[in-house]
């Protein structure tokens, strides 16, 4: 056993507190920790962990999640925490068939068999994992997803995912605002199919030139972990599964996940002294990898941090550009319609332009809802707010739908645990794959989510592109829509300036 797994004691006040510093992930680790409990018979056992995790350990269903939460975004981080634990356990069972956690599980089931107190003494997961993406560049979110796919999926069917994606949009956008057209001679022969054909081609050339690459890096990833271990498992010091999950995404961002490591040895000292000040005596189950940090804090308690600066969510800068293009979508909008009725555009013509965008956006979001699997309901409802995506991207019509759609599903974070089971069989067709990832409840969720979201954004791109020139022609074509807009500029002016005059 190595020195710096061994137990410590902290005495101060009335209580006292004894470190139990766990070593890798074996039997021996366990043996010891009963041994500390059946030694010391403290008042309380303090484990690592908090308590989703607990009642995860203990078998317990995690909570539903509530439709406004949806909307309001508070389950994001939850399932991210919930996916990113679960890539982890998976990783280290796999590779070393270890059980992470069961240091814990063994304190707490020997404080139960004594009737001793159990104090759960880390800092919630989603705020961890919350605070440590806050501190992630998008570079390295892309990474991190990127290395957490080819990790679920594999190397081909990471990049020919991200491939196809990227493809698919990309046509979209360099056929709306580039015109580019790679068919030649072959589209007139082609006729009416011809946009779609050209749409086909320039989306396989693009996620080509983005999916070959990327197998390329994502193969020569998978080499390298596979000749160099990221886990030895007799070097590993710490079976907590929370700072191995920082470990394996150190690379992502170091300063990121090392300050959240020694954000979390200061909450569990805080958590700690807090029970010796109250009189207690404690045998405190920790990872090795965190025994010397909390330590020091038990010995010189006026060196940690306010809790206020370890709990909470890490506020984003006020300034965003993916929400400064949503204000600025927005005001293109209403200046388009109302220039285009200050500058003496017929109404009746501006109402059916509304219309067919209303229309055109209603029936492919909720189209494509229900090809999820969607409820008639929860379409109707993403369809009928598709429109509001071109005013705003800012607002997604699938979560509407999602929100909708949370009447009839029941969806917590354990469906993630199912999701991983399926996505392990490696035996399954796809097609069957898809079938029974489409049963569990999340899948189906984030289906009709990002389906109606998809079908918004569709709806906008072909209304650009095939609407808006037939509508135009109506009244005289592009030019003549110019002249209406730059009359009703001068109209506005008018307007305003005889108002403040």
């Amino acid at each position: 056993m190595s020195d710096h797994a061994g137990p410590a004691t902290s005495e101060a006040g009335t209580g006292s507190i004894r470190l139990v510093g766990t070593a890798h992930v074996s039997e021996e680790s366990a043996e010891r920790v009963e041994a500390a409990v059946e030694d010391d018979d403290p008042d309380v056992v303090a484990v690592e962990l908090d308590e989703g995790r607990y009642r995860q350990m203990k078998g317990e269903t995690p909570d539903d999640i509530e439709p406004g939460d949806l909307l309001e975004g508070n389950t994001v981080f939850q399932f991210l925490a919930y996916w990113m634990l679960s890539y982890v356990q998976s990783r280290l069972g796999d590779r070393f068939d270890v059980s992470p956690g069961a240091d814990m599980l063994a304190g707490i089931e020997a404080a139960e068999e004594r009737g001793i107190d159990v104090a759960l003494v880390d800092r919630n997961i989603q705020t961890t994992v919350q605070r440590f993406w806050r501190r992630l560049t998008a570079g390295e979110k892309l990474k991190l997803f990127g290395s957490m796919l080819v990790g679920i999926a594999g190397p081909l069917t990471a990049a020919g995912t991200i491939g196809v994606t990227v493809g698919f949009f990309g046509a979209i956008l360099v056929s709306v605002l580039g015109g580019v057209s790679v068919l030649g001679g072959a589209a007139s022969v082609l006729g009416p199919l011809a946009s779609v054909a050209n749409l086909a081609v320039l989306a396989g050339i693009i996620g080509g030139a983005i999916a070959l690459p990327l197998l390329f890096v994502f193969t020569r990833v998978g080499d390298s972990e596979a000749d160099i271990e990221e886990f030895d498992i007799e070097d590993l010091t710490d079976t907590d599964v929370v700072t191995a999950m920082m470990e394996e995404f150190r690379r992502f961002s170091p300063g990121g996940a090392e300050a959240l490591i020694d954000e979390r040895d200061a909450y569990i000292a805080h958590q700690l002294v807090g029970l010796r000040e109250a009189g207690a005596s404690v045998v405190a189950v920790v990872g090795a990898g965190h025994r010397e940090g909390i330590q020091r804090y038990l010995d010189d308690p006026s060196t940690l941090p306010p809790m206020e600066e370890l709990t909470g969510t890490i506020s984003r800068s006020r300034f965003s550009l993916y929400r400064l293009f949503g204000y600025l979508f927005t005001v293109g909008f209403a200046a388009f319609f109302g220039l285009l009725l200050l500058g003496g555009a017929e109404q009746g013509w501006l109402l059916r332009l509304f219309a067919l965008w209303f229309v055109i956006n209603g029936i492919i979001a909720a189209g494509l809802a229900r090809l999820a699997g969607a409820h008639w309901s929860s379409a109707g409802v993403g369809g009928a707010v598709a429109w509001l995506t071109s005013v705003n991207p800012l607002l997604a019509p699938g979560w509407f739908a999602g929100y909708v759609e949370l009447r009839y599903l029941t969806v917590n974070v354990s469906d993630i645990n199912r999701l991983n089971e399926l996505l392990d069989n490696e035996e399954l067709p796809i097609s069957e794959l898809v079938g029974r990832m489409r049963e569990v409840p999340l899948f189906r969720l984030i289906l009709i989510v990002a389906l109606t979201n998809i079908g918004s954004f569709i709806a906008s791109m072909l209304f650009a592109t095939t609407v808006l020139p037939y509508m135009f022609a109506e009244v005289g074509g592009v030019d003549q829509v110019a002249a209406h807009m730059l009359d009703g500029a001068r109209n506005g002016a008018e307007l305003l300036w005889g108002l403040v005059s």
